[in-house]
């Protein structure tokens, strides 16, 4: 039976790296699980549309490891993405619009903590990484 998934990355994935990365492979595995999947990126959590941080969790894995890149993807074709457009500009320093997502414009909601709260009470299972 499919359920609706909320995953919410707040977290900085730069202090626990292995934590975030289980957290990608969670949200990934309820795609591919056939859940329907809405993930909000919001606070330090939005180090995850930074192209340059995937590549240094990439290389936490190991060298020749794209296990990262690949839970990105899986969540980019298969789930509906969200982040804080404040918190981008506070951490990453970007804005909407100006492409320097790992996740196209098109594909993600800008949006703030009324957008946290709809998803989060709509959802059957909550997941807070």
């Amino acid at each position: 039976m499919s359920k609706s998934v909320f995953v919410k990355f707040v977290s900085d994935p730069a202090i626990d790296r292995i934590k975030s990365i289980v957290g990608l492979a969670c949200a990934a595995r309820a795609v591919e699980d056939g859940h329907d999947v809405r993930v909000f990126f919001a606070a330090a959590g939005t180090r995850f549309l930074e192209p340059s941080f995937l590549a240094e969790l990439e290389a936490e894995m190991g060298a020749e490891s794209t296990v990262v890149h690949g839970f990105m993807n899986t969540l980019l074709e298969g789930a509906d993405l969200h982040c804080s457009f404040a918190s981008v500009k506070a951490v990453l320093g970007h804005e909407e619009g100006d492409g320097a997502l790992y996740v196209p414009d098109e594909k993600i909601a800008w949006s703030g903590p009324p957008g946290v709260i709809a998803l989060s009470t709509a959802s059957d299972v909550q997941l807070v990484y």
